[in-house]
């Protein structure tokens, strides 16, 4: 038989010799096996990988309703992952006795697994989103090595004493919506836990004890009846309650009755007449030319309860400040022209399903109580079931007061409405109220936060007041209403605003019922103050008009020009700072944190005098020297612009949808718009479309709010090539993840991702599941729709690359446009920051490959030209958003219940 020859790589076959296969006998090779080094080296590695196969076992989302034998026979498993399946009992896990993490959230589990306390090495224990009711003593006893707990969202009202067990151990516990109604005794002797919550059950009384270690780092306990300490005091977080408690021990805690009452309708309601008419004890009919503009807010007393009126301006331009000040646990009351009411949906949907609808979703379980006024003008038979009051009569007033007064004793509609206070706490708020009534306090109210502590220092009772405290009951009174601090915003955080009403006075500066009349009355004295003529005047109607765009030198005269009418001029400089770029005022600090606005930098050149961005370093971004222009959503019109630059639907797009229950609600579209336009520079809006531009791809947000079909479509060009997927659904997904993060604001709101059937007229769509932010969403290359049975890949559906890739492309080039609004820049980086300074985009044409060409006249910067002092127009790469540039903690995105 003939020998076969081997040779090493590098060498001639049958030359040379070979020290491992033998020394030579003659022209003769011996038979050898040469195994690859490479295949060497992977053998251990891939041991590693299946021993890990064998520790780790994942098996969520497989609606399984008993153990695999495999599983209960594997007696190395360390992890395994049961999440969202149909278990009910787990029978036969005893076996696994070296398992340190067990998951088994979102199962159907009614009674606790109790053959859990066989896991003697157990770790990590998640049991949240079950039914269970009960937990047995006997079971935590067993577990010495527990340092993670999930009880959320079951229905416990109560833990076993042997929880105790586990104090040597136990770092996490969560056992927030459940059904505690008193504090669970055995967390208190859990000497290492860091982190507790307890949202969302009935507890209205919290320990001292829990907080008098050092171990607890975070504490969350929003959602509850609490009492003492407030809920507005366990906001401000662990050290404010330890202050708290530290106070009561110096005196006896005095309770406060006060309610928070919101009056909601629509324009000429009555809202106003019933707020003067209940404060002054007599019907007190306000006229037409004295409604409400913006928010007014009184004080008055019936018995011993204080009650804090706020008017709510009717207007539809309003509403989009409203969500700033409703808050929970506060008496509405929903005020209805019942001469205007007709039995027809525009008119409900109007008058009372408006109102309703977006006060559930931004505070579910609110109490209201709706009154019909204008009753002298209605028939009997045509009064509603609720509180019907003549406004001009006395008595209807009277029995307005007495149902006002009983909704709020009843505890179980306002378990709150007592709460427990220091003596410090009612001591600073008599002495700012004081301070604020002073002649020598200007009316806007207005006051630095070191001035305020040395004129409270001067009173006989708080000579020893310290800016920590101090701080503490202003976070008290700003989340009650007295007072406003937004010790959040940078440039306001040394301001105290000790009359919430001049803060609604800046609001309504600028979101207001008809804008545009006011930029026309705009005077000629105010005009030449400002270096403008009445041409200029014209443009800035024209351009708001058709733009809902104003320059920075339009908003200083429209502020002035308001103020001054006002007869607050004295204030104008410190609300609008200084001239353009030499100091930033008061307004828009709170519009940009409301995202009411949106500013759009107007530069021709590339800034040189740019910071350099550091790594891990703060980067700051410098003041161009071009004219700021403000955006305001709220005013836009829907224009034909959005489209023809997107050059409208193709059946191949890769299009998705966000639904939303029971609605939209009022002003997230325009939030969104702020939200996602600040990051992504490049983008054209209209009142109900929104087109994005990220390294020249197009990505178009339409809303569509129609009742039972509320949603918010997402469509972007289907790439070309496998490698496009990517970066598609990246760009998808970041926008999905800014929804849901806005989502959060609005806890009454459900919120799913679906994705439509690519089969022309199939009415089915693909659900999304949990997105964790790990990259692909699904393992499956071909996804069956059920209703047409069309099979598809799955990159066509949900994020995910195909597996097959061809040879990446080659970095495509950096764009540098020039736009009769400034410039932009987008092309590949690696530059990631938390904010990009806003610009103007040009008008972008659509390419045979859904790719941007270069405007006429732009030239064109290739990688590593060009300077790396790069100030705006940045792009950054959607798959480096895992985190959201408005929030640090990690988002999440699906198909989920606020």
């Amino acid at each position: 038989m003939e020998k076969e020859r081997v040779g090493f790589p590098g060498r001639a076959q049958g030359g040379g010799s070979d020290t491992r296969g033998g020394n030579e006998r003659g022209g003769e090779c011996r038979r050898i096996q040469v195994v690859p080094r490479c295949r060497v080296m992977a053998q251990p590695r891939a041991c590693q990988e299946q021993e890990d196969r064998f520790r780790e076992v994942n098996l969520s989302t497989q609606r399984l309703r008993v153990l695999p034998p495999a599983v209960l026979s594997n007696s190395m498993l360390e992890s395994l992952d049961l999440d969202r399946n149909k278990l009910r009992s787990i029978t036969g896990i005893s076996k696994l006795c070296n398992l340190k993490k067990l998951i088994l959230s979102k199962n159907e589990f009614v009674d606790f697994p109790s053959e859990i306390q066989s896991l003697v090495c157990l770790e990590r224990l998640e049991l949240n989103q079950n039914q269970i009711r009960i937990i047995p003593e006997g079971v935590f006893s067993h577990l010495p090595r527990l340092k993670h707990l999930r009880l959320n969202n079951n229905r416990l009202c109560a833990l076993p004493r042997d929880l105790a067990a586990c104090q040597g151990s136990l770092q996490y516990l969560n056992i927030s919506n459940n059904l505690f109604r008193t504090f669970p005794q055995p967390v208190l002797q859990l000497a290492h836990l860091q982190e507790f919550h307890v949202q969302n059950n009935a507890l209205r009384q919290l320990p001292k004890e829990l907080f008098q270690g050092q171990s607890l780092k975070v504490f969350k306990a929003s959602g509850n009846p609490l009492r003492e300490p407030p809920s507005e005091v366990c906001a401000g977080g662990i050290q404010q309650i330890q202050n708290y408690f530290n106070q009561l021990q110096h005196g006896l805690g005095q309770e406060d009755k006060r309610v928070k009452t919101l009056f909601l309708g629509a324009s000429l309601a009555g809202k106003s007449t019933i707020c003067r008419s209940l404060k002054q004890g007599q019907s007190k009919l306000v006229p037409e030319e004295e409604r409400t503009v913006g928010i007014e807010i009184s004080e008055f007393q019936i018995e011993d309860f204080t009650f804090l009126f706020w008017d709510f301006a009717g207007q539809l331009e309003y509403y989009v400040t409203h969500h700033v000040f409703i808050t929970p646990q506060a008496l509405v009351i929903l005020v209805i022209n019942l001469h205007m009411y007709q039995t027809n949906d525009k008119t409900f949907k109007e008058l009372v399903g408006f109102w309703i609808n977006n006060l559930s979703m931004r505070v579910p379980n609110s109490v209201v109580l709706p009154v019909g006024t204008h009753v002298d003008c209605c028939q009997e038979q045509e009064i509603l079931n609720l509180v019907a009051i003549n406004c001009t009569d006395h008595r209807d007033i009277k029995k307005l007061e007495a149902t006002i007064l009983e909704h709020v004793k009843n505890e179980e509609l306002f378990p709150e409405v007592f709460r427990v206070l220091p003596p410090v706490y009612r001591q600073v708020e008599a002495a700012i109220v004081d301070i604020a009534r002073s002649e020598e306090v200007a009316d806007h109210g207005m006051m630095d936060l070191q001035y305020l502590l040395s004129k409270l220092s001067q009173h006989k009772h708080l000579a020893s007041l310290g800016r920590e405290l101090l701080q503490d009951v202003l976070r008290y009174l700003h989340r009650i209403g007295l007072v406003v601090w937004y010790e959040e915003i940078k440039h306001l955080e040394s301001t105290v605003f000790l009359q919430p009403t001049f803060l609604i006075t800046m609001f309504k500066l600028l979101v207001r019922y008809r804008l545009v009349q006011q930029l026309e009355s705009i005077s000629v004295e105010t005009l030449i103050g400002e270096h403008a003529t009445i041409r200029d005047r014209a443009n800035w109607v024209w351009t708001f008009k058709s733009k809902a765009m104003l320059c920075h030198q339009a908003v200083r005269a429209l502020v002035k020009h308001q103020l001054c009418s006002e007869g607050m001029w004295d204030v104008f400089e410190e609300i609008m700072g200084q001239r353009p770029h030499r100091g930033r005022g008061k307004l828009f600090s709170l519009l940009e944190h409301f995202e009411l606005c949106l500013e759009v930098k107007h530069t021709e050149v590339l800034n040189p005098q740019a910071r350099e961005f550091v790594p891990g370093k703060p980067w700051e971004t410098t003041r161009s020297q071009g004219e700021s222009w403000y955006l305001f959503p709220t005013y836009l019109n829907q224009t034909e612009e959005v489209s023809e630059v997107w050059g409208g639907d193709h059946p191949e797009d890769l299009h998705i949808r966000a639904y939303f229950s029971p609605e939209i609600p009022e002003g997230f579209f325009q939030r969104l718009l702020v939200k996602a336009c600040s990051f992504y520079s490049t983008h054209w809006v209209a009142k109900v479309t929104c087109l994005l531009v990220c390294n020249g791809k197009p990505l178009l947000i339409k809303e569509n709010n129609q009742r039972a079909y509320s949603y918010l479509e997402l469509r972007c060009r289907k790439p070309s090539e496998r490698t496009g997927f990517q970066f598609a659904w990246d760009f998808l997904v970041a926008v999905v993840l800014i929804i849901q993060k806005l989502a959060e604001e609005w806890p009454g709101l459900h919120v799913c991702v679906k994705t439509p059937c690519r089969t022309s007229g199939c009415p089915a769509e693909f659900l999304w599941p949990d997105m964790d932010g790990t990259g692909a969403m699904t393992k499956e290359d071909i996804k069956t729709c059920g209703t047409c049975g069309h099979r598809f890949g799955a990159e066509l559906l949900l994020p995910k690359v195909p597996t097959q890739l061809e040879e990446p492309l080659a970095q495509p080039s950096a764009h540098y446009y020039v736009t009769s609004y400034g410039t932009t820049t987008f092309g590949p980086s690696s530059i990631q920051v938390t904010r990009q300074v806003r610009t103007m985009p040009p008008p972008l044409a659509q390419g045979p490959d859904g790719q941007a060409p270069e405007s006429r006249g732009c030239s064109c910067l290739q990688p590593g030209e060009g300077t790396p002092h790069l100030q705006a127009a940045l792009w950054f790469p959607p798959s480096s958003l895992r985190y959201h540039p408005f929030c640090t903690s990690e988002l999440r995105s699906g198909c989920f219940m606020l």
